[in-house]
């Protein structure tokens, strides 16, 4: 495996569009003239701070045009709002479908912006009249709105927590209906799926999704691959990824060349049964 040390600079990602989406996604851009498999997610899927994004090793390894559909931050409404790039999804041979957190979606409790989906926009008078003792000014940033939301009890936070976990088993079957039939769900995170009820700490990520909720999109769903990222791939850290020195806090929190070679093994056999 050749590694690139974060002295050598931020990656280009040669910008690229599919059809008439308005989505920026990862190239270079893909021939889609043929036979091609699509891959839908958020910023792991993307590939952000590596070289070679499982996407883009699934490709090396099969000899099939793959899409890298991937978006920064995504969640099911980057893909509900744009229906071209569905379009360039549902007329691939496969897809794979990364499974994302609840957070970044718009609901009855706040907005999030329509592409950039961990931008909070606005709270909403229902969200306001039950969070009195939360400036929302000060919030930028799904991810801190949460965590604010959270911390300040159990109780009101579980109203929160039901809502968003129900849109979003809504929201990916409704992504999952415009996929091909070969349709691949993937759970990416440092341990196995919980148990209903067990991740509402938000300790861990994708933050809220738990067996249920994936068990209610598997009908929906060719295969289901689980991939648990190993203590070796994560205690690699940031040694393999490519960023400038202002990045180095994102970096941190993101996987590296080792989680996609894993990943992209993972997902190979489930491919290759299906091709």
């Amino acid at each position: 495996m050749a590694f690139v040390h974060a002295g050598d600079g931020a990656l280009d990602y040669f910008p690229c569009h599919y059809g008439s989406s308005r989505l920026t996604f990862r190239g270079p851009r893909r021939d889609l003239s043929g036979e091609y498999l699509a891959m839908l997610g958020g910023t792991e899927t993307y590939g952000r701070f590596v070289t070679a994004p499982f996407a883009a090793l699934v490709e090396e390894a099969i000899g099939i045009p793959v899409a890298n559909l991937g978006c920064q931050n995504a969640g099911p409404d980057v893909y509900l709002a744009d229906r071209p790039a569905l379009e360039v999804a549902g007329a691939a041979h496969l897809a794979v479908l990364q499974l994302t957190g609840v957070t970044n979606m718009t609901n009855r409790y706040y907005t999030v912006h329509p592409r950039r989906n961990d931008r909070f926009i606005a709270a909403t008078p229902l969200l306001r009249s039950i969070y009195r003792d939360v400036d929302f000014t000060e919030i930028h940033f799904t991810r801190h709105l949460i965590q604010a939301l959270a911390t300040r009890g159990a109780d009101r936070f579980a109203l929160i927590a039901a809502e968003l976990k129900m849109l979003w088993v809504d929201r990916m079957k409704a992504v999952l209906q415009r996929l091909p039939r070969r349709a691949v769900l993937l759970w990416l995170a440092d341990r196995p799926p919980p148990d209903k009820g067990q991740d509402d700490g938000l300790d861990t990520r994708p933050w809220l999704i738990d067996r249920q909720m994936i068990a209610a999109l598997r009908p929906h769903a060719a295969a289901v691959v689980e991939h648990v990222i190993s203590r070796q791939a994560r205690d690699e850290g940031v040694q393999s990824m490519r960023f400038s020195p202002a990045e180095e806090g994102a970096a941190l929190g993101l996987p590296g060349a080792a989680v996609h070679h894993e990943v992209a093994q993972a997902l190979l056999p489930v491919i290759g049964r299906m091709l």
